[in-house]
């Protein structure tokens, strides 16, 4: 059994990369792999905003990637850094801001570059899209 972490890069407009790492997520769970946490990193983060608007018949990432927290509690973790540069604020960054409200996406969380660092060492895996 591995271990994965799982990076994600990729916009959630990407939709091969998208699709493919939901996808990727979704089967090494349901193949009893250990997903240590999804990491959203770069252009990655745009998977937690909760603005996304995606295609009438497109589905929309977040609510994906939420669907796969809820369902098998796996950690959705968001740059902290990153998703400020793309205007992707949880409730206290906001504040601390002065935005007139937040827009990360339910069951995601801020992180950093240590959180990861610390995970991909549990890892056996590291996989990007």
């Amino acid at each position: 059994m591995a271990k994965f972490l799982i990076l994600v890069t990729s916009p959630h407009y990407d939709s091969d990369s998208a699709k493919s790492s939901y996808e990727f997520a979704k089967a090494a769970i349901e193949q009893n792999h250990e997903v240590l946490g999804i990491f959203f990193y770069q252009s990655g983060v745009s998977h937690a905003n909760q603005f996304n608007a995606p295609l009438s018949d497109e589905p929309s990432a977040s609510s994906l990637w939420q669907e796969l927290a809820t369902r098998y509690k796996v950690n959705l973790l968001v740059c902290a850094t990153a998703a400020s540069r793309r205007g992707i604020a949880d409730k206290e960054e906001a504040k601390r801001m002065t935005f007139n409200g937040d827009n990360l996406s339910e069951h995601f969380t801020m992180s950093g570059l240590t959180e990861f660092s610390a995970l991909s060492t549990q890892a056996t895996r590291v996989v990007q899209f």
